[in-house]
């Protein structure tokens, strides 16, 4: 894929907008996933399934945090991870706007497939072995999916929940993410980060 086309295929994604609608927390009928959640391989688990998954076989299973370092810095990062690499970033020095999405612009990470195979490589793990991908809630961990099946990785899981989970549609909390995800399921979650697992452009 020429990274023009990534670019414009990521900017898409990024602008378009997913809610929970049928597809409730916890649910593994993947059939109602929404389109901005699904990936090529059609691999899935729910927070709770990656979380059982990892601690079944912590060295033989990879789970990567695919989310902005600011998100890990501010909102905290599931445990149980391997290493945290961005999808996209902002840029450096924050100077472009995206109007759609009111915040600053994210670009993509161009390293991101090679980190993740230098993170595997120190696993010890081959582009076979399972790799599970979680973002804040989905979209991107389905793009980013995608784009490792690309590369050649054969076992990649998307966490369509997300760290943070969807934005409740209505009541006291609508526009809130308290729909579903990680931190909702009251899964194992800290502030505290580890260095080693912190992403560092090279």
């Amino acid at each position: 894929m020429k990274p023009r086309q990534f670019a414009a295929g990521l900017a898409f994604c990024l602008a378009a907008t997913a809610f929970a609608a049928d597809w409730a927390p916890g649910t593994v009928d993947w059939q109602k996933l929404p389109e901005i959640k699904q990936t090529r391989l059609a691999l899935y688990l729910t927070p709770q399934q990656a979380h059982d998954m990892k601690v079944a076989n912590p060295r033989g299973v990879a789970l990567f945090d695919v989310r902005t370092r600011a998100e890990a810095m501010y909102v905290g990062m599931a445990a149980g991870v391997d290493a945290l690499v961005p999808f996209v970033e902002h840029q450096e020095i924050m100077t472009d706007w995206d109007d759609k999405r009111t915040m600053y612009k994210l670009e993509p990470n161009q390293d991101f497939v090679a980190e993740i195979g230098r993170r595997l490589q120190e696993m010890g793990l081959e582009r076979t072995a399972p790799v599970i991908l979680i973002c804040r809630s989905g979209d991107r961990s389905s793009k980013a999916a995608d784009r490792l099946q690309a590369a050649g990785y054969t076992q990649v899981y998307s966490v369509p929940e997300g760290f943070e989970g969807d934005r409740a549609e209505s009541g006291a909390k609508k526009g809130q993410r308290t729909v579903n995800g990680w931190k909702n399921a009251e899964l194992p979650w800290s502030y505290k980060l580890d260095k080693a697992k912190m992403y560092f452009p090279r």
